[in-house]
């Protein structure tokens, strides 16, 4: 077995040693590929170990498919991972033991995803821990063409893994807000590129497959994305946080499910209204409404 592991990362002094410990006895390469630090994160990742390589930054889908395209010509099995995230030592002796002999048609391994918030683990609110695609044999895998929400796509059979990538931000919740008012806009992009396709629509929507994200993924761009803005919401907060019982996750946790939930997806909703006001009141398609509401270029 030879494992890659490919972490992006700009700015991230606060969680990447965090992160490279966590995988030092697995990976055989560590790529770390740097969007402009400008503090100590290139130094911390050398220090550590890895090989360092530059790129400018679009999105996370981009940036990750670069990384491939650019990893060595040996390298077997590549395992994402994000700066802030700990493969946890129950997932690491499960790689060890279990990856040399997978079968060779087997090229993807779903493994769980667990978030911890203002250090808080989440187990409520139906999607904790969250089955994702974080392993596969290089050349059989690559990421989503989205701008938000991304996911590998694996060519051919996949398995299961029982242990976990916990995701544990140690940033403020003023970044944290910050962050993902980012990906409010981002995800608009994906939104409108459902309805006028001006770029190549790729997804892990699927209900045969039985993954939970692809699952997910159908839900989300055939049910959710058709429900009225704003309103769902509301309705998908109340789903996770009394429903599916959020509320046990504690004050953490109901400032979680408000923030995420809720918060989150009612400004993904109001950004994208804005965006299609933009388009009738100036009569132009959603290229330029992108470009000059939100200051994405989705074609880039």
């Amino acid at each position: 077995m030879h494992l890659t592991v490919i972490i992006l990362t700009k700015n991230e002094e606060r969680h990447i040693d965090r992160a490279l410990g966590s995988v030092a006895g697995l990976a055989d390469r560590i790529f770390v590929i740097d969007s402009g630090s400008t503090d100590n994160t290139v130094e911390i990742a050398v220090r550590n170990g890895a090989e360092v390589m530059t790129h400018d930054w679009t999105n996370h889908a981009t940036q990750f498919n670069w990384a491939l395209a650019h990893l060595p010509s040996d390298t077997e099995w590549v395992l994402r991972l994000d700066a802030d995230e700990i493969v946890t030592e129950a997932l690491a002796t499960e790689i060890k033991q279990k990856l040399e002999g997978q079968p060779a048609l087997t090229n993807g391994v779903y493994i769980s995803r667990r978030i911890k918030f203002l250090g808080r683990p989440m187990r409520w609110g139906g999607l904790f821990p969250v089955r994702v695609m974080r392993l596969f044999r290089y050349g059989a895998g690559r990421c989503e063409n989205r701008w938000m929400d991304e996911h590998i796509l694996v060519d051919g059979q996949t398995t299961e893994f029982e242990g976990e990538i916990v995701d544990d931000n140690l940033n403020s919740l003023t970044w944290w807000t910050e962050k993902h008012n980012a990906y409010a806009s981002r995800e608009v992009v994906d939104l409108l590129n459902l309805e006028h396709g001006f770029m190549n629509h790729e997804t892990v929507a699927d209900l045969r497959g039985g993954q939970q994200a692809g699952i997910k993924r159908w839900f989300k761009e055939r049910m959710y994305a058709r429900l009225p803005g704003g309103i769902r919401a509301l309705v998908y907060f109340l789903y996770r946080y009394v429903i599916r019982l959020g509320f046990l996750d504690g004050h953490e946790g109901t400032a979680f499910h408000v923030l995420q939930g809720f918060w989150y997806r009612y400004l993904v909703d109001m950004k994208l209204r804005e965006v299609k006001k933009y388009m009738r009141r100036n009569r132009v398609g959603a290229v330029v409404a992108i470009r000059d509401v939100l200051d994405i270029d989705p074609l880039s």
